[in-house]
Parts: structure tokens; sequence; C-alpha cells
């Protein structure tokens, strides 16, 4: 239900921590972009070429992560919110259909939709603040007003010419994140309190697992597409059939005690909850770049596996396990160093996988994170605030 004008526009502490319908819409728009991604990432052929897709993950997942942020401190119920989301989503949109041209024109189409999203959503917020009386908040917003539109500046430069420019594109995204870093210091009014960090409920920590259920969901898509499309062979199910067991056990070392971490981070610190989404771009890259891999490995489960075939098979959930391990590491301080090394035995066969089968790569994968899940291990985590446990799934 939607609650008229810009009453309690700023979130009660004691108010449902559940996500609206219209975020889990927003989150649905964005999971589509992530597979348009994973598909621009099976097409490239350089490491320049996927360090342009990195960069084009880092400015959706951006998108993602300030707006959860923003219904995070402000009431998704409200009217000016749910414009916010309705640009965003919005925004996506105008990404998503950009992502495939954007080496070759539609560049202000990405550009404006990213930094439209962003600088958008300041205004929105200031002038509603505004009109409230709510100085703190309303300073919290112009803080990200100042920074977008600095960024926004070396956007829209970058997309001026009939190609990007990638290294002005690369500072405003660079700018982005370390801005947000360093607690968007503006002058005049310096820098986001750290009190307004320690100000969160549950709510965001609900809302980053639910886009990695959802952006999980991916790996199973793109193969389940390949599969669609051509002929309906046995290692091409076979191959599907991995995907989806890969799949759910990236599920099972994400979410097993998740939800105890991130209720640990917002119950003592600020620092896990500013460097969340630092983390969970890491979570998300392994999962792009996983859902890429079986896009491959389906439509030629045979033959012989290239290196670009190799990194992805092997270093998408290398990367997903990483971002795993930061995530518990920022609260805990703690490496479960024994379930690591399954994730790093895949890289011993390196020397002989370029002659094996795509398939039979993905498969030692698919044991490995096996291993990292059900071989007991002596590392604990402790989260601080909480009684110690032994986060046995880690």
């Amino acid at each position: 239900m939607t609650t008229g004008g810009n009453a309690a526009l700023v979130r009660r502490l004691e108010g449902s921590t559940r996500a609206t319908l219209l975020e889990l819409i927003f989150d649905v728009v964005f999971v589509a972009a992530l597979a348009l991604i994973s598909t621009m990432l099976t097409e490239e052929r350089s490491w320049s070429g996927g360090a342009k897709v990195l960069l084009m993950l880092t400015a959706i997942w951006w998108t993602w992560s300030l707006t959860a942020t923003t219904t995070e401190f402000y009431d998704p119920q409200q009217r000016p919110i749910q414009a916010v989301l309705m640009i965003a989503m919005v925004g996506s949109v105008g990404m998503a259909v950009a992502l495939p041209m954007v080496t070759i024109g539609h560049l202000l189409l990405f550009v404006i939709s990213y930094v439209g999203t962003h600088v958008s959503r300041c205004i929105i917020l200031v002038v509603a603040l505004h009109r409230q009386r709510h100085q703190t908040a309303r300073e919290r917003a112009t803080r990200f007003l100042f920074w977008f539109t600095v960024s926004g500046v070396f956007w829209v430069a970058g997309a001026l010419s009939n190609r990007p420019n990638w290294w002005l594109w690369t500072i405003a995204i660079t700018i982005d994140l370390v801005a947000s870093a360093a607690r968007y210091p503006t002058p005049r009014l310096g820098q986001v309190p750290i009190a307004q960090y320690k100000r969160i409920t549950g709510h965001l920590g609900e809302r980053y697992q639910q886009f990695v259920i959802l952006a999980l969901g991916d790996i199973v898509l793109l193969p389940t597409l390949q599969v669609s499309r051509g002929n309906l062979e046995f290692l091409r199910v076979v191959a599907l059939l991995c995907a989806f067991a890969t799949m759910l056990l990236l599920w099972q070392i994400y979410v097993f005690r998740a939800s105890e971490l991130l209720r640990a981070a917002e119950a003592k610190a600020h620092r896990p909850v500013r460097l969340a989404p630092y983390t969970h771009l890491v979570l998300l890259a392994g999962v792009v770049a996983t859902a890429a891999s079986f896009e491959l490995v389906v439509h030629h489960p045979t033959g012989t596996t290239p290196v670009r075939w190799l990194m992805l098979i092997i270093g998408g959930p290398a990367l997903f396990v990483l971002g795993r391990v930061l995530l518990a590491l920022l609260v805990s301080w703690v490496v479960p160093w024994r379930r690591v090394a399954w994730q790093l035995a895949p890289l011993l066969v390196l020397p002989w996988a370029g002659g094996w089968p795509p398939l039979l790569v993905a498969a030692v994968v698919a044991l490995a994170l096996a291993a990292h899940i059900f071989v007991p291990g002596g590392d604990r985590e402790t989260t601080p605030g909480l009684d110690t446990r032994r986060f046995d799934n880690a």
C-alpha cells in the first residue's frame, strides 16, 4: 500500500524489514541485465574485452546496490521512494538494451540510463527531504548528488565519440566506488557520519540475499536456453544437469549462515555494511562467469577446452567462493582455509585440462564445490555480537 505525501519518508527502525513487491520486481529486471552480461562474456576473445564486461557489470551492480540502500534508509511504501525504484527499473532496461551494442554505438543510451538513474534518485530525495525538513537525510542525499554529478561528467565525456572512451569510463566508475568507500566527502558538508551507517535494519541483509539467489538462477537459465535451441543430445543434457548441480552448490555456500553473518554485521559495526557492495560484486562476478561458462559447455561439451573457457569454468566458482570468504572475513576475521583449499584443487589440473572436454572440467569443479561443503573441516568463523558458532559450510 502506498502512503501519500512525504510523511515518515525515513524508514522507522521498528518497521517491517520485508521487501515490497515493487522491490522484488526491481530485482528481476536487474537479473535480466546480468544474463545479458554473461552472454557478452562468452563472446569476448581478449582480456581487455573481459575487463570491459566487468566495467559494465560493476555499473549495473552499483545501480542496484545504491537503490537497495535507498530502500533501507527510506520507506519503500512512500511515493517518492517508489518513484526512485521505477526510475531505476527504467534505467536498468536502458543499460541492458545498450549492453550488446555498447562497443559499436548507442553509447549515450547506456550513460544516460546509468547517470540519469543516480542523479534522478538524488534529486528526488533532496526535494522530498527538503519539504519534510529532514536536514540530516537531505545532506546525505546532497553528498550523493555531488559525487554522481562529478562522475557523470566522465561518463558523458566518454560517450561523446563514435567509440566508447574506456579510460574515461574507468575513471568514472572508480570515482563512484572510491567516493562511496570514503563516505562521500563533500565541500562544506564533509563525509557521511559513521553513525548513519549503524542505523540499519535487517532489510538490507535480506535484500542482498534475495538478489544473489535470483542471480544464481542465470547459471541454469542460459544453458537451458542453449539446450532448447539445439539438438537434445545426451551430453548437452548432462552439462545442463551439471550446471544445475553447480548452482545448488553455490547456493549452499552462500546461504548457509549468511543471514547470521549479515545480522552480525548490522548489529556490530558499520564497516561490513559499507563494504558489503564490494564483496557482493565479487560474488556476482563469479555468478556471471559461471553462467557464461555453462552456456559454452552446453553448446560444446566435447573436444578440447580453450584457455578462455578454462578461466570461466574454473574462475567463476572460485570468484564466488572468494566473495563468500570476504563476506565472512569482514565480520569474523577468520578464513576457513581447509574448505577454501578444495576450491583451489581444480587449479592443479590446469596443465592438462586444456586437452580435456569442457564437460569434464566443469564436473571436476563441481566435485571441488561439493567437497568444499561436505568434507568436514576444523575452521571456525566467529560472528561478533553473537554466540560463537561453527560455520561448517562457510
